[in-house]
């Protein structure tokens, strides 16, 4: 689809004059109306604001490209808009915005709008093209230009399949952002550019939106001179065993294009080894820096967790809520008390699903960050590591230590393979990795792992015991802190069976504190998320609202997800805003009745009002440590 088909000539403004971003959208959707392709504006302007929301669409150098699919949309369009002053649109850059496009799309599954966005975004790069538009002196003037430069340009795809400069080295490369829209297109222009100027001959893999492209073949790969993998997403690596590989996050791509270029052609890269290549090729795993390599194998198992923590989380607060609605708590014994949540048999049945939904989400983080490290082999090794840290003290750190074990035990019993006869050696994936490997994963989480978090739960119990009388304001700061430091592990049910302790001796101001503590750390992710979005991933935005509801159901596990793929900045935020809703909590004397429910057994919390403004402090104070501490997120 050619670009000015989408293009009427009603929705083109040479000279417009917006003083902020909010009156260049409007201007803009306002033109997108003037076509008759929108059927319901405001719903259409809605759509608009709410991707905006997500992250800008200012791409930098002057340009931004809105764009909203919804059922408002009647047929796709586009629109544009040349702002002379320029306006402050939040550019990636930060420079004033002076070319807009704004795409309209209908809610179908042919995703129209990304494939004109990943189109647009690489014409834009060219800076010719760009400033003729906004020299353009009419609107006939400013379509002949887009169409001699759809015309001279093919798709960024065709294009890049092989760009031949009539000698020099041979370059691979693959591009992927997690959004698959306009930075894996802009790192694939910003690399074949790089490359021509060099002399080189390059072809460029997109996994874009549409999925992958141009595919790089086994003869390509076994002819490179090097590869270069700018990416944010998982790529397929096992096929570059063997090979010179660059990895680098996909803005580099983009940023520092003639620098990896440059890097390919001195020959000083390392020599990728895959996860799961033949035993007689391995050599240990290289490529990239070690963070990158971290970062993805440890979002690899994050990424398969969520949908366990969200599906399971709701599932597991409608069952308080409803037993919240059904049951009077003042008329129930401290053991009904224990069982709230599974005392109507709505409640309990919901609760069971949740539940065994709760049950598999450390083993699928373990085993996928082991897959993401050993292949295939690695994953049933996760499983077992994961399902004994949940079974056990250790929680979701220990899941953590054993998706990495499982990984590197693999990559281990690979190199000791290597000195196998042919014969055993075929035998080794059927048979020797996963009776060894699992041996050895269960060896080390039951002897060294789940002992030394178990001596660690142990030794906070006594301690607490010890302070029990000592400061309460003081108490409660501990006890809140210890609920986030891992979120189900050895710290938090050292305090949350401190606080049920005290609930059967009388003592209800601890377990106050301890709830508390527990619903700070969901509730602070969901708030941030919302008041910081360019410091989380669209998935991370998308899921973090659904934390409000586990973290007002006393389910701190909706925060393991973001806990575990940025532990440094995450922790601490949610540590020091948990600790100080305890210290408030202990402070204005509240005190709860049920050892958990969180907002849902309300009723029977002392001194309710002021136990909710001490939940609000610790939120807020977390919330705002994580947009503070936080990096920003790349589109």
């Amino acid at each position: 689809m050619r670009i000015t088909d989408l293009l009427d000539k009603r929705s083109v403004l040479l000279d417009g004059a917006p003083k902020t971003k909010n009156e260049a959208l409007d201007q803009i959707v306002e033109l997108m109306n003037r076509s008759g392709k929108i059927r319901d504006l405001e719903a259409y302007r809605k759509q608009v604001y709410l991707r905006e929301e997500e992250s800008t669409t200012g791409i930098g150098e002057g340009i931004a490209i809105p764009h909203g699919k919804c059922d408002a949309v009647e047929r796709p369009g586009l629109a544009a808009m040349v702002v002379r002053d320029g306006v402050d649109f939040d550019a990636l850059d930060g420079e004033p915005v002076t070319l807009m496009f704004l795409i309209a799309a209908p809610n179908t599954e042919d995703n129209v709008h990304l494939d004109v966005l990943s189109k647009l975004s690489v014409l834009m790069m060219d800076e010719d093209f760009s400033r003729s538009l906004r020299e353009a002196k009419s609107v006939e003037e400013f379509l002949s230009i887009i169409d001699k430069a759809d015309d001279e340009k093919p798709d960024i795809d065709e294009r890049l399949e092989n760009t031949k400069t009539g000698g020099g080295a041979n370059i691979l490369a693959v591009t992927s952002c997690p959004t698959g829209i306009a930075h894996t297109y802009m790192a694939a222009e910003g690399l074949e550019k790089a490359a021509r100027a060099a002399g080189v001959n390059i072809k460029i893999e997109t996994r874009g939106s549409g999925g992958a492209k141009n595919v790089i073949t086994a003869k390509e790969i076994q002819e490179a001179d090097c590869i270069i993998v700018a990416a944010d997403a998982q790529v397929p690596m096992d096929r570059f065993d063997g090979k010179k590989v660059i990895e680098c996050q996909v803005s580099d791509g983009i940023n520092k294009a003639e620098e990896l270029i440059s890097r390919a052609l001195s020959g000083d890269v390392p020599v990728f080894r895959a996860a799961n290549a033949p035993a007689n090729q391995q050599a240990g795993k290289s490529g990239g820096s070690i963070g990158h390599q971290i970062y993805t194998q440890l979002m690899n198992g994050v990424s398969h967790m969520l949908p366990f923590v969200v599906g399971g989380g709701i599932l597991i607060a409608l069952a308080f809520l409803i037993d919240g609605f059904a049951v009077d708590m003042s008329t129930l014994s401290v053991e009904e008390r224990g069982n709230f949540g599974t005392i109507t048999p709505v409640a309990a049945m919901l609760k069971n699903i949740g539940g065994v939904a709760f049950g598999l989400m450390l083993p699928v983080l373990a085993g996928f960050i082991a897959m993401a490290i050993g292949d295939r082999p690695a994953l049933a090794l996760g499983f077992v590591g994961g399902m004994l840290a949940a079974n056990g003290t250790s929680g979701f750190l220990g899941a953590l230590v054993a998706g990495f074990l499982a990984g590197y035990v693999i990559v281990a019993l690979r190199k000791v393979c290597e000195k196998l006869p042919e014969a055993l050696e075929k035998l080794a994936p059927v048979l020797i990795y996963p009776v060894v490997g699992i041996l050895l994963i269960g060896l080390s989480m039951n002897f060294v792992i789940e002992p030394i978090m178990g001596a660690v739960n142990t030794a906070l119990n006594s301690g607490l015991k010890g302070m029990g009388d000592s400061s309460r304001i003081v108490l409660g700061l501990v006890l809140g802190g210890m609920m986030a430091i891992d979120m189900g592990g050895p710290f938090n049910k050292a305090a949350y069976v401190f606080g049920t302790a005290a609930i059967a001796s009388g003592n209800y101001d601890i377990m106050a504190a301890v709830m508390i503590g527990g619903m700070t750390p969901p509730c602070a992710i969901a708030l941030s998320t919302l008041l910081f979005k360019n410091k989380f991933t669209k998935e991370e935005r998308d899921a973090g609202p659904t934390n409000f509801i586990m973290g007002l159901a006393f389910i701190t596990e909706g925060a393991i997800p973001f806990a575990a793929s940025d532990p440094l900045r995450v922790l601490p935020s949610c540590i020091i805003g948990s600790a100080a809703a305890g210290a408030l909590s202990m402070a204005f004397q509240c005190t709860l009745m049920a050892p958990h429910g969180g907002i849902f057994v309300f009723p029977v919390v002392g001194n309710a009002l002021m136990y909710l403004l001490a939940l609000v402090v610790g939120t807020g104070i977390s919330a705002v440590l994580l947009g503070v501490l936080k990096k920003k997120v790349e589109a």
